[in-house]
């Protein structure tokens, strides 16, 4: 009977002891998952719950220090689309450089929502005019930068309000697109790009865009 006893002790012990070690394993798992996070892998798993009932719009902090309600759209690798909702029930377009996101504005809800693995996280299948069409269901939008989405604004003579981190916003069409710049030509907004209409011209870098509004 007493080793009976001592059987039934190291077996529980035994037993224990791998459980112990599974969970600090899974937590170990969970900590590197969690270090690998990046901030669009955030905003893309709040995103994803977008369809779950009571998930709010995803604000964010822009680096001009400015707040917007969005509800982000399509993913490429250094931006997102979304559409814009402002205060006054105005909705539009907007693309936004996650270099330009100095930080977001979460509910409870919306953090434990962002910590969650992101399936699939390079498809957004949802894209807004004037937006490159990527392809749904694939992959090739996550591989396309900022310029990209310019440059495609550039061929469809699409005229743009752009909000700079200095607080400035413009009016006009984008001329051209270089590696990490782009040349603009001012003009007022619901005016076709004519040489005569046009009030400014200038080149701006990538670095200084906070959104642009399509």
């Amino acid at each position: 009977m007493r080793w009976d006893n001592l059987f039934d002790d190291l077996e529980s012990q035994l037993e224990h002891e791998l459980t112990a070690e599974e969970i600090d394993l899974r937590a170990e798992e969970e900590r590197l998952r969690l270090a690998r996070l990046s901030l669009r892998d955030r905003i893309l798993a709040v995103q994803e719950a977008r369809g779950e009932a009571s998930v709010p719009l995803l604000r964010l902090l822009l680096a001009g220090e400015r707040m917007i309600d969005v509800r982000a759209i399509t993913f490429g690798r250094d931006w997102f689309a979304a559409e814009l909702v402002e205060l006054s029930g105005r909705r539009s377009q907007c693309v936004v450089p996650l270099a330009a996101v100095a930080g977001l504005v979460l509910t409870r809800q919306q953090v434990e929502l962002s910590l969650r693995p992101v399936a699939g996280s390079e498809v957004v299948p949802v894209r807004p005019v004037g937006v490159p069409d990527a392809g749904a269901g694939s992959s090739l939008s996550a591989r396309l930068g900022l310029g990209y989405v310019l440059r495609d604004l550039c061929r469809r003579r699409r005229a743009i309000e752009l909000h700079l981190a200095t607080g400035m916003r413009l009016q006009g069409t984008i001329d051209r697109v270089g590696r990490d710049h782009f040349d603009m030509a001012l003009h007022d907004a619901g005016v076709a790009r004519r040489e005569r209409d046009v009030t400014q011209y200038r080149v701006i870098p990538f670095e200084a865009i906070e959104l642009v509004r399509i």
